[in-house]
């Protein structure tokens, strides 16, 4: 325990600084290190945790160990995974309301569909989201693909109320209007329950991260609870079954929370 205990404080003590980290990314136009926050939120993310987390593991301790941390990076993996997806989801909804606030206002004004388009379009801060809205409200296209989420429904409504409008004569800007009050009720609805449950999802943060803090504070008075952990049989039982009930705790906890986001 005593050389991971030294290398995770030289990598703190290591750590650049804000001011530091911009010195050592360059000047804006030459290119960066990847961008490891997108790289870890991504498909390959809990395996290379996994993968990472196993190889640490076996270096420093038994295969076990190994295994174990090797569990333990890619459950990390596929949370961090949910995380990015659900804000990825946020910024589409918060873009795409903002297109719809430029695409009525333009509607409202008596411009045609296609200058109001190209505003809406143009107007939308997240180009993932521009991409899809232009095709929606051109030709009256779903967005491709089986997409779920806030985002793609009301595309779908959109996409339906410029191919009814087409056909029949009717105005845009009310359904446009509709949609967009109706996207920004649900993101004002998601983040107050967002608010609600910060001290349940912060509590159960902390009672995950007991277990480690028990282990650090038995090093630090001289017990040496990971030898005993990891050299015994008794002790690898143990550590077995202690991160299998802290995984099972902390997956329970996220059910818990996400159930009640989505009420």
């Amino acid at each position: 325990m005593s050389p991971a205990l030294l290398c995770l404080a030289g990598a703190l003590l290591a750590w650049p600084s804000a001011a530091r980290a911009a010195r050592l990314a360059g000047p804006p136009g030459v290119p960066r290190w990847p961008d490891l926050g997108a790289l870890v939120g991504g498909r390959a993310g809990p395996a290379l945790l996994a993968a990472a987390a196993g190889t640490c593991g076996l270096l420093l301790s038994t295969a076990v160990v190994a295994g174990l941390a090797a569990v333990c990076g890619g459950a990390a993996g596929r949370a961090l995974r949910q995380r990015a997806l659900a804000r990825a989801g946020e910024r589409s909804c918060r873009a795409l309301v903002e297109a719809l606030g430029a695409l009525s206002a333009e509607l409202r004004a008596g411009r045609p569909l296609d200058e109001a388009t190209g505003a809406a379009v143009g107007s939308c801060p997240d180009p993932g989201t521009a991409a899809v809205l232009g095709p929606v409200l051109r030709l009256g296209e779903p967005p491709p693909g089986a997409a779920a989420g806030e985002s793609a429904q009301a595309l779908r409504r959109l996409a339906a109320a410029v191919r009814l409008s087409a056909q029949t004569g009717c105005s845009l800007a009310g359904v446009v209007t509709a949609v967009e009050d109706d996207l920004r009720a649900r993101a004002h609805a998601e983040q107050e329950l967002r608010s609600a449950v910060a001290g349940p999802r912060a509590s159960a943060t902390v009672l995950a991260g007991l277990p480690v803090l028990g282990l650090l504070m038995g090093s630090g008075v001289g017990a040496d609870p990971w030898r005993v952990l990891t050299t015994t049989g008794t002790g690898t039982v143990l550590l077995v079954l202690g991160v299998a009930l802290e995984l099972a705790g902390t997956a329970w906890s996220a059910r818990l929370v996400r159930r009640a986001v989505q009420r």
